[in-house]
């Protein structure tokens, strides 16, 4: 007789291998087909809403690990929103103005911008723009990531730029907007001004010099014949110097050696000597720094005034304590300029190179600048030191190169107008990192005004007209229009027409009698057109809401998007666009470093998805410490496959054993034995873990959370007993219906967890599940947490359990390696317990050979009556020995019944009396 009939061996379609590459796409197309998002959409409407507001990334190239990082964290969010409660809507974004796409055109697709006209090149950048939106859409897509794709908000769309015209109307309106000449980061290489969130800091190797201005009028404070030692590391600026700062509350030294007279502050004397390597340094005098105030010295170079001025910008960290000042390259020197009512000198132009005002040194760049100056004034005896040194120097983000302070007229939005409501809007918003908070708050504290014009062609147009005196004018009539004709053409109308037709019909203004107006021809801050999302989407579509429930982006955001968009909102509203900030760090090889093409350890989403699928990266991004920076390599990705396979065949081992399973079957709590009842205990206290770790935003938790259980309560305890039940009882067997029932529970319960995670994997067994109703797990909520009788209790009993069992384990594993056994079905063991256990032993009403996975089980008695040979452990004592028997063909338990039932010789009779009452049915 063949006994393979009636084994209840698993039954189920769903494979072992997931063979995600081809799945998932075949997945994403049913999704599609069956338009999901709006499904689930309409499946939540009516719940309170729960807004996760996308930062825009830029269209511009396929997206990197960053990209996948962010948009994967995304949607766990949007995902577990939906099946808990809310309703939660994303509508991803695309940045897509800036100097990138000019680059792109110019350099990559070898457009000569000087063939055509400012809005005909435009239009090649919104057609580029859309390009790139369209292959990062598709590419965000196969992460699986589920959103409104059809209707993604972009920045160049006319009803975006209509709204962002608005923000700025308005904060124009409370007086923050205004043109002024100061300096500014501005970018030679870009031709453009930067603002702070475009600065990024690397290594420079700069020219240090010292140099000594002859005094010229001492003001009966110095004599005459003394020189004011200053330090810069920028010797182009030189020729811009109108005068020199000092600290009004220093003490300054007058020093002579070898007969010059040197003035320096006196904390700094020592360096400078050491410097300078100066013998025989005598002091003559000392004064205060506010006792040189207006004192003026000699330009080396041209000879002109070079005032000394206070300033409390002076410090004593390097240099001489005397700050040579340019009002047309610093912030600082410009303010303190202003104060004493110096001119704006920049001898700089737009490309970075010196102008007719650097007498001696026009049309060299500003860097090549150096060796020439220095040379100059080392020639005129005014260079006291030359030496070089390797600083950290601002760069251009987007070129990489060297920005310089330069004054020019920009437009600006006054920070330091409503500072103190921007932060007390950092301090109302709750903050995960915590440190976030004071990460943002400080930069919003020391923040200068923001610098929003730039000097390009492809953004967002400053909507100001001026009269024919130059008056700016910006007012409710104008800017309604331009943003009416924004919204009806978009903002490239603004290059095809003239000013008057960009104007109200009839429109006049005292500035121009005789109606002659002009147009500003500078564009946005690309940070100011996505700073503006909270309007130009949250507020423009009718599903979705401001503030924002949360905003999650890399922790660069910080002076970038949160900063911004917090800018424009609090000067627009009076509050932040956003309840909270979530941050994530970088994406970086497996040693840590940055990924990199020349190094060649870059790691992209496509190819990990083309060979492990999206479900493994996605399952990375929860296994990591995202608030910090994160690693990602091959073998990384290997190690995370290892865990999804843990997990995948988990749910093929349920879904196997369920095949003839119906929720009719289910038995009532009450009927389960206590072993299963503990495991619904850990079930229930999986799910209350895991929900509470997606409210915190804490995904590793929940892997490591799932993991575990998989490997070990299920796999290492209860799967691994079970097998004995439900492959051997009868079908209808009561022990194996109530397996089954917990095995069901488990199965609904872990297909809904990991949903937000694991979206194709989760589907797909939920296709598998017979008798659910709804198409898509993405179409039901989370698990709810179950209360058992008795919970406490049982859990207690049955950790203690598996604490003896974990030594049982040991056991048999000593043994095994000792080849005393084999497989621990032809292990019998004795055990010899303390009254702890025995007592614990005895309050079990289970199948103890069963549990333990043995042929034979007894208790030898105390734990002192042990023999020598026995394994000693804290509560227990086990002796492993081999059972005695033959091996059942059917359930392979060594057991001495083998052969009593006459029909059945090669059976135990346990196995014989199923398959006689199997046939008999």
């Amino acid at each position: 007789m063949e006994y393979k009939d009636t084994l209840l061996m698993p039954k189920t379609e769903f494979p072992m291998r997931g063979n995600l590459p081809n799945r998932e796409p075949q997945l994403q197309t049913k999704w599609e087909e069956m338009d999901i998002y709006k499904k689930v959409q309409e499946h939540t409407k009516d719940r309170p809403l729960f807004i996760l507001h996308d930062g825009p990334p830029y269209a511009n190239g396929d997206i990197h690990m960053g990209h996948a990082l962010n948009k994967i964290l995304k949607d766990f969010i949007v995902r577990y929103k939906s099946m808990s409660g809310f309703c939660a809507p994303y509508v991803p974004g695309w940045d897509t103005h800036g100097l990138p796409i000019e680059t792109a055109l110019t350099k990559n697709k070898k457009v000569n911008r000087k063939e055509m006209s400012v809005a005909e090149f435009r239009k090649l950048c919104e057609e580029y723009a859309y390009e790139q939106i369209n292959s990062q859409r598709e590419q965000f897509k196969r992460l699986g990531v589920r959103g409104d794709w059809d209707n993604p908000y972009i920045t160049l769309k006319p009803e975006y730029e209509a709204q962002q015209i608005k923000v700025f109307g308005d904060m124009a309106k409370k007086g923050y907007i205004y043109k002024g000449l100061k300096p500014v980061y501005w970018s030679p290489s870009s031709e453009s001004a930067l603002a702070e969130a475009e600065i990024e800091y690397q290594d420079k190797r700069s020219a240090s010099i010292y140099v000594g201005f002859e005094v010229k009028d001492g003001k009966g404070v110095l004599e005459g014949n003394e020189q004011i030692v200053i330090w810069t590391t920028t010797p182009w600026t030189i020729p811009a110097n109108l005068g020199i700062s000092v600290h009004p509350d220093l003490d300054y030294s007058v020093v002579e050696v070898s007969d010059k007279k040197y003035v320096v502050a006196t904390d700094l004397l020592e360096s400078v000597t050491k410097e300078f390597e100066w013998e025989n340094v005598s002091t003559v005098k000392k004064v205060k720094g506010k006792e040189l105030e207006n004192v003026i010295a000699k330009h080396p170079i041209y000879g002109r005034d070079s005032l000394v001025m206070c300033g409390e910008h002076v410090t004593t960290e390097s240099g001489t304590g005397c700050v040579h000042t340019a009002p047309g390259h610093g912030e600082d020197d410009f303010i303190v300029g202003q104060k004493y009512g110096l001119d704006v000198l920049c001898p700089v132009d737009e490309k970075g190179y010196m102008t007719s005002e650097a007498e001696g040194f026009e049309g060299l760049f500003y860097d090549e600048a150096n060796k020439p100056i220095s040379e100059k004034l080392s020639e005129v005896g005014a260079l006291l030191k030359l030496s070089f040194i390797t600083h950290s120097y601002p760069h251009d983000w987007r070129t990489k190169k060297p920005t310089i302070f330069r004054a020019t007229a920009q437009w600006f939005a006054s920070i330091k107008d409503f500072r103190y409501e921007l932060m007390d809007a950092v301090k109302e918003t709750k903050w995960v990192p915590a440190w976030g908070e004071t990460r943002l708050f400080n930069m919003v504290r020391d923040r200068g005004d923001w610098c929003i014009s730039r000097q390009r062609a492809w953004g967002v147009p400053i909507p100001v007209f001026y009269g024919e005196n130059g008056t700016p004018i910006i007012n409710d009539e104008t800017i309604n229009h331009v943003s009416n004709l924004f919204r009806e053409h978009g903002s490239n109308v603004w290059f095809e027409r003239e000013a008057k037709d960009l104007l109200p019909e009839g429109f006049t203004h005292e500035s121009s009698p005789n109606g002659t107006f002009t147009k500003e021809q500078d564009i946005m801050d690309v940070w100011f057109d996505s700073g503006s999302s909270h309007q130009a989407v949250l507020v423009e579509r009718d599903d979705l809401q401001r503030p924002a429930d949360l905003y999650l982006e890399g922790s660069d955001q910080y002076r970038g998007w949160f900063n911004s968009s917090l800018s424009t909102a609090v000067a627009v509203t009076g509050k932040a666009p956003y309840k909270g900030i979530l941050s994530h760090g970088f994406a970086l090889d497996g040693e840590g470093r940055k990924m990199s093409k020349s190094i060649g350890n870059v790691v992209v989403p496509s190819k990990v998805m083309n060979q492990l699928g999206a479900d493994i990266l996605r399952l990375w991004v929860a296994s990591v410490d995202y608030q910090s920076d994160v690693r990602v390599s091959d073998n990384i990705l290997k190690q995370v496959a290892e865990v999804y396979r843990k997990i995948r065949n988990t749910y093929r081992f349920l879904l196997g054993n369920l095949a003839d399973f119906t929720p009719d079957h289910a038995l009532d709590v009450s009927e389960l034995r206590e072993v299963d009842q503990y495991m619904l205990v850990k079930l229930n206290k999986l799910i209350a873990k895991v929900k509470k770790s997606y409210d915190n935003y804490e995904f590793a938790a929940i892997f490591h959370a799932v993991h575990n259980f998989c490997t070990i309560e299920l796999s290492s305890f209860y799967l691994d007993f079970a097998k004995d039940v439900l492959y051997i009882e009868s079908a209808d067997n009561k022990e194996r219906r109530a397996i089954q029932t917990v095995l069901y529970e488990t199965l609904l319960a872990l297909t809904k967890l990991m949903a937000p995670i694991l979206p194709h994997t989760a589907d797909e067994v939920w296709e598998q599940i017979a008798f659910v109703t709804e198409e898509s797990v993405q179409l039901v909520d989370m698990p709810e947490v179950k209360t058992i009788t008795n919970q406490d209790e049982i859990e207690a009993k049955w950790d203690s359990f598996m604490t003896l069992r974990d030594d049982v384990l040991k056991a048999l594993e000593v043994a095994r390696n000792e080849k005393v056994i084999g497989k621990s079905l032809s292990a019998s063991i004795v055990l010899y317990p303390n009254d702890k256990t025995k007592e614990l032993l005895a309050s079990v009403d289970e199948n103890l050979k069963q549990l333990f996975i043995v042929s034979g089980f007894e208790i030898g008695g105390s734990i002192n009556d042990a023999p020598k040979n026995a394994q000693n452990f804290e509560d227990v004592k086990i002796v492993v020995g081999t059972a005695t028997g033959e091996t059942c063909e059917r359930c392979w338990v060594v057991t001495t019944t083998v052969g009593q039932v006459e029909e059945h010789p090669t059976l135990c009779t346990r196995c014989a009396n199923v398959v006689n009452t199997s046939y008999q049915s």
